[in-house]
């Protein structure tokens, strides 16, 4: 349970230690464009601390868990409304 909560802790600090800008973070993975969470639209951080999970290349960010469920029932749905 340790290990789990200390790789949760890694993976939400991580993004926010990452330089800003339009280009890619180290490791390749491009930031987050949008404000909002890719699912609902909801505005991010209107439900608490934002979900961050890294898809491929792309950091995807979500306002609650069952919005990272929905995501991940179909990915290319969402991942076609980011730009590029």
């Amino acid at each position: 349970m340790r290990r789990r909560l200390a790789a949760l802790a890694l993976a939400i600090a991580l993004p926010a230690c990452a330089s800003t800008g339009d280009g890619p973070r180290s490791g390749g993975v491009r930031p987050y464009p949008l404000g909002d969470c890719l699912v609902t639209r909801t505005k991010l951080g209107s439900m608490g601390d934002p979900i961050v999970k890294v898809y491929g290349d792309r950091e995807i960010r979500f306002c609650c868990p069952p919005c990272v469920d929905e995501f991940e029932r179909n990915p290319a749905k969402f991942l076609k409304l980011l730009p590029e």
